[in-house]
């Protein structure tokens, strides 16, 4: 038998693997399904996922507004009403911003606990869950100890460790439907991948080319075998891509009575190339990143490479440095497409006529894991083993005693940190962004300022308006408007 019918049958017929010495762990290991793997890898990584985001804040460690303009937009959802973030703008609809519908589905449990808590919680559980369909793939082709490997090592990726520990963002729903769509295009379940990564197009807008991508990968594995799948891989991709397209060129002007604002960050005058070059190195960086630690390379020997495309190309076509960088949320889609193709390239490379090549296959998903273990000493995983990540501080403490003094209801307008404390009980605004509404409060957090500093910033916000100096503590300020007379 060839090497390309071995690859071709394992996947048909997923192998076992080989019976192991009777001892008490292996006995114990043959008691518990295969499955339960994942499971237990996705419970473990989701409630890690959890610490990291609930003490961030809990000690007053938010670093976008991200959060808080999540927190307005399930709120209204939870209330029945259109979605809108007043950080954004006064009564700003956040659909002519992202086309993010998904989050509707996160209101029945804001409404039970009206939290950001609720938001970080939740992503934390969606980037855990993502881990086991990449844990039940490789298992199923390679074996269930490389599987546990390959799931871990997922698991322990950076670009998750990065959106975990991000506050909150609408990716961590596509995570899992990427995750699982894959996983199931690698299991040759053409039906399931398909209607897995049709919910992307309800996530993000860009998501809709991810959507349109994986539907390729299903059609090029399917075409020889299951050839029947092929026309309705290929009308998935093309009614994804048109659908993108309508979102991006229709829905979202409508929604925001303009257009969309996001293509200008996409290139400028300077041409393709010189916008594809610029801050190259950097990019570069950012690529040996998404690939060497996560696949070993290995990712770049699959055709499930192909759903990376959209995400990479709007990123390093993009004119925000952000978006190069390893920073944040970004890579966090890129992961799990990583790890289900470095699987798929494992399973030929493993039946390799190359004795060199059937060794290092053999070893990967063990160097992966150890790669992640190392990197995480310099990640945020490294906080878990810091005895202040599970405790207040002074400055935590001075943030909830300083935020205290607004009351339920009022009108705010903030900066980062004190717009995730307040989001979820008043109504707030982004500091110079309330759009002719002149806030009851101003809650600002800048340890370098002064009171007079302070209030100065307050007058040239609003100069018809007086604000008294309420509470100040540590770097935290609030200021109130005085009544008109």
């Amino acid at each position: 038998m060839t090497p390309k019918e071995l690859y071709l049958s394992s996947v048909a017929a997923p192998r076992r693997p080989a019976p192991q010495v009777v001892s008490t762990s292996s006995r114990v290991s043959r008691t518990r399904p295969a499955w339960a793997d994942g499971v237990l890898l996705a419970a473990l990584f989701g409630g890690l996922y959890a610490v990291l985001a609930v003490s961030r804040w809990v000690r007053y460690g938010t670093i976008s507004w991200d959060l808080g303009i999540f927190v307005q937009v399930v709120d209204s959802y939870s209330h029945l009403r259109w979605p809108v973030a007043d950080l954004k703008g006064s009564g700003f609809a956040i659909l002519g911003d992202h086309f993010s519908p998904v989050l509707v589905l996160l209101a029945p449990f804001y409404r039970l606990c009206p939290t950001p808590l609720t938001l970080l919680v939740a992503q934390s559980i969606l980037l855990g869950a993502s881990v086991w369909p990449v844990t039940h793939a490789a298992a199923q082709l390679l074996g269930r100890r490389t599987g546990v490997l390959i799931g871990a090592g997922y698991g322990m990726s950076w670009g998750l460790q990065r959106a975990a520990d991000f506050d909150f963002h609408e990716i961590a729903f596509a995570v899992p439907l990427i995750a699982a769509s894959l996983a199931a295009a690698l299991l040759r379940r053409w039906r399931s991948a398909l209607l897995w990564a049709a919910p992307l197009l309800l996530v993000k807008e860009d998501l809709g080319l991810t959507c349109a991508a994986i539907a390729l990968v299903v059609a090029w594995r399917c075409r020889e075998r299951d050839p029947g799948y092929l026309l309705p891989a290929l009308a998935t991709a093309a009614v994804a891509t048109v659908c993108c397209l309508l979102t991006v060129t229709v829905l979202i002007p409508v929604f925001s009575e303009g257009g969309y604002d996001y293509w200008a960050k996409i290139g400028d005058d300077s041409g393709f190339m010189a916008t594809l070059t610029e801050g190259g190195g950097e990019k570069l960086q950012t690529l040996m990143w998404i690939f060497l630690p996560t696949s070993g390379l290995l990712a770049l020997r699959s055709p499930l490479l192909i759903a990376a495309l959209p995400t990479l190309a709007w990123r390093m076509l993009s004119n925000d440095e952000h978006y190069w960088s390893v920073d944040w949320h970004y890579s966090a889609v890129l992961m799990p497409v990583t790890a289900l193709a470095m699987t798929d390239a494992l399973t030929r490379m493993r039946v390799a006529h190359r004795p060199l090549v059937r060794a290092y296959a053999h070893h990967l998903p063990a160097v992966v894991l150890a790669v992640a273990l190392t990197l995480s000493m310099h990640l945020p995983f490294a906080s878990l083993a810091d005895g202040a990540t599970y405790s207040t501080d002074r400055h935590a403490e001075a943030g909830a005693s300083t935020l205290a003094r607004i009351p339920d209801g009022a009108s705010v307008e903030v900066n980062v940190i004190p717009s995730a404390h307040l989001t979820n009980r008043c109504r707030v605004y982004w500091v110079g962004n309330a759009h002719g509404v002149i806030a009851d409060y101003i809650a600002y957090y800048d340890p370098k300022w002064s009171g007079e500093d302070m209030l100065a910033y307050a007058r040239k916000l609003h100069p018809d308006a007086a604000y008294n100096l309420v509470a100040a503590k540590a770097g935290f300020w609030v200021v109130k408007r005085e009544p008109a007379r």
